[in-house]
């Protein structure tokens, strides 16, 4: 039983908005993004210049990406600079391309044995 007064929240709220959250990373093009914020805040043209992309396509997923909470902007006159919001998402990419790696030795290792035989 829930204390009195305590806000109840339903698991699978929780699990969607965690679903969400990592749905706005699915795709390549964000995750290069983000990559590329690493080094510091960046103008949408410096960005679009640095990742060869189309500016509608660089637009939207800049979109995604801050409705998610995972990037910042800020608009000085007429630019539109983005930033990483919190580091903390390199951690979490970092945890991926560890489990990754893992997965893909795991992989190796099948296959050497498969070969063998």
């Amino acid at each position: 039983m829930y204390p009195r007064g305590a806000l109840v929240i339903d698991p699978a709220f929780v699990f969607k908005i965690k679903a969400d959250f990592l749905k706005a990373l699915a795709h390549p093009g964000r995750l290069k993004i983000i990559e590329h914020l690493k080094r510091g805040d960046k103008s949408v043209n410096e960005i679009c210049r640095a990742l060869e992309m189309e500016q509608s396509g660089l637009s939207k997923h800049l979109s995604i990406l801050k409705q998610a909470g995972i990037l910042n902007s800020r608009q000085v006159k007429v630019t539109v600079f983005y930033s990483v919001r919190d580091k903390g998402i390199y951690d979490v990419l970092k945890h991926v391309s560890h489990f990754l790696k893992k997965k893909f030795k795991e992989s190796q290792a099948i296959l050497d044995h498969l070969a063998k035989n």
